[in-house]
């Protein structure tokens, strides 16, 4: 009786503690200029990038989301969200939830478990290009207390920019011959980014003039004002539709302390790598001479980079904010010194107190990721199939055990292992397929990412892989072709990091283990937004026959709006 009294008086208190965070937003285009050049952006409630969500760990966030777009569908993912208990709320267009229909208006209702730095996006055709994105910080339950220490804090969120709209990159994705969307024109750092001017212009043989801002200017970078001898934490989150980048602050130590939401073992680095669908929180101390400024940088890595690197200023509040560094900014790594970028994902641990990954796996996935053609049109594939999400989302076809929604033949989960990596693809051809993995609930699945060439020679790419519903341990790199029997030997199973999103890099293989211990079905795909366009991702659906009510309003397209419709008036007849 005693403890059942604690336990019930616990629940009170958490209960109390936390609250219901409601949130009216309403979607639609409106002209921008992000990088001193006009373009449509997609704002939210007139904002871009779109609000910022704070709430504490154990919150309720209620979001009413109206789509006032025109002609198209709409929905928005929590990136690093689990979504526990509420696989629906995740998102994801086709698998958890139908698209918002222009004029109507979704209700997505979600806890916040713990504390971290994450971000929200569009997940519905390539709308996270167009800018539908915004900061979402959670902070520690009230009377809680984070293992970090510092005197204030900021959050950046990176993101590349085009002048050419999305639906026409969209449109020339989809066209035979390809038409290729090309390097951004632009960085944006909270949304601002200069394409006609730049912030170093004295130290640059680019001929750009000096950026010169008026008050209001949409695209004048958001200067960081800062005291001396402080410590402040910088929130990093990427957003990018295709930039991998390297972050850095002239003349500043960075210590790297929280990966995906997650605390890591803290370490020190002049820069770090950051992919699209990252985060991570850094600390920096002000011990520079406080006369002065310094550049904070954010360039291109990973791809051959036409795009200039995107800067602001770290203000000194002793020097005047106007005031220009006097000295270069810092100059972005190799793009392509892969090494160094592994060298440092390879400096990722966890913190001390984490959980710890199961010894063994009950199921193993080897994943192939190739460049394809079908009829001509070129498709990116997984194990020899290119995702094509089906009409009636998989989360209504499983709930509702509507046989005919997808293919319910397992993809493969390997591929043959004669096949060569280092070179084009000896069959160009492919397959599209909406088959998806079913796992029991609470067992765990090891999943091998295998990179390979291109369809053009010498070619092979940085994937960063995302997965929706949970957070896995990243167990090891490697390099060629995963030898199975022989690179387990290489995990790390005593402090593994816990992430959301991982790189698989050039010729190489990334392994990662989960536990299926959240019913729902869940998006794992390349987080480079062409490439999941062009069909590079898969779906996991586990513990089916735990999924809880899911609400109607999510599932009224495809083949589940005429079975609620039917049902509905078998109830009401």
């Amino acid at each position: 009786m005693g403890m059942w009294w604690i336990v019930v008086v616990a629940i009170l208190a958490h209960t109390a503690s936390a609250a219901v965070r409601q949130y009216d937003w309403e979607v639609e285009y409106k002209f921008g200029w992000p990088d001193c050049k006009e373009g449509m952006v997609m704002a939210i409630n007139g904002q871009f990038p779109g609000p910022t969500i704070h709430a504490l760990a154990g919150d309720t966030i209620v979001v009413h989301l109206t789509n006032k777009l025109a002609t198209e569908g709409l929905v928005i993912h929590w990136h690093g969200i689990r979504q526990l208990g509420s696989p629906w709320a995740d998102g994801a267009a086709g698998v958890t939830q139908c698209a918002i229909s222009p004029g109507e208006t979704f209700t997505y209702n979600f806890t916040v478990d713990k504390p971290g730095t994450h971000f929200y996006h569009g997940h519905y055709g390539m709308q996270r290009s167009a800018g539908l994105y915004g900061s979402l910080i959670i902070d520690a339950a009230k009377g809680k207390k984070e293992p970090l220490r510092y005197d204030g804090e900021f959050s950046l969120l990176l993101s590349d920019w085009w002048h050419e709209d999305v639906l026409s990159q969209e449109l020339g994705l989809s066209s035979r011959p390809m038409r290729w969307i090309g390097e951004a024109q632009s960085i944006l750092i909270n949304g601002r980014g200069q394409f006609n001017c730049s912030l170093a212009a004295q130290f640059s043989n680019t001929m750009l003039p000096v950026c010169t801002f008026k008050e209001g200017d949409q695209c004048a970078p958001q200067r960081l004002h800062v005291e001396p001898n402080k410590t402040y934490r910088i929130r990093l989150a990427s957003s990018t539709a295709l930039a991998s980048l390297n972050f850095a602050v002239q003349g500043h130590k960075l210590v790297v302390v929280e990966a995906d939401g997650n605390y890591i073992t803290p370490f020190a680095t002049d820069d770090i790598d950051i992919y699209s669908g990252e985060t991570y929180s850094v600390l920096l101390t002000t011990n520079q001479d406080p006369s002065q400024n310094y550049y904070i940088s954010a360039g291109i890595r990973g791809r051959k980079p036409n795009t200039p690197p995107a800067l602001t200023v770290l203000n000194y509040i002793t020097a005047p904010s106007s005031q220009l560094p006097s000295s270069p900014p810092p100059e972005t790594p190799r793009w392509n010194d892969f090494d160094r970028s592994k060298s440092f994902s390879k400096k990722i641990f966890a913190a001390m107190g984490s959980p710890s990954p199961p010894e063994t796996f009950n199921e193993r996935l080897i994943l192939l990721n190739t460049q394809n053609l079908i009829d001509g049109f070129t498709k990116w594939a997984i194990n020899n199939v290119s995702l094509a999400v089906p009409g009636t989302p998989y989360l209504g076809s499983v709930k509702y055990n509507l046989r005919s929604g997808f293919n319910r033949n397992s993809p493969p989960k390997d591929y043959p292992m004669d096949y060569d990596i280092m070179n084009p693809p000896r069959y160009h051809n492919t397959k599209q397929g909406n088959g998806i993995y079913v796992f029991p609930f609470n067992v765990t699945v090891d999943v091998i990412l295998q990179n390979a060439n291109g369809l053009a020679a010498n070619a092979s790419e940085i994937h960063p892989w995302h997965l929706h519903g949970h957070d896995f341990w990243v167990l090891g790199y490697g390099e060629g072709k995963f030898k199975p029997g022989i690179d387990e030997k290489t995990y790390n199973l005593k402090n593994p990091p816990l992430r959301n999103t991982v790189a698989l890099y050039p010729y190489g293989w990334t392994a990662l283990r989960f536990v299926t211990d959240n019913p729902g079905v869940w998006f794992f795909h390349c987080h480079i937004e062409p490439h999941l366009h062009m069909g590079m991702g898969v779906v996991f659906a586990e513990g089916l026959n735990r999924i809880g009510k899911v609400p109607d309003e999510a599932l009224g397209c495809g083949l589940t709006k005429q079975f609620l419709m039917n049902r509905n008036n078998t109830l009401g007849s």
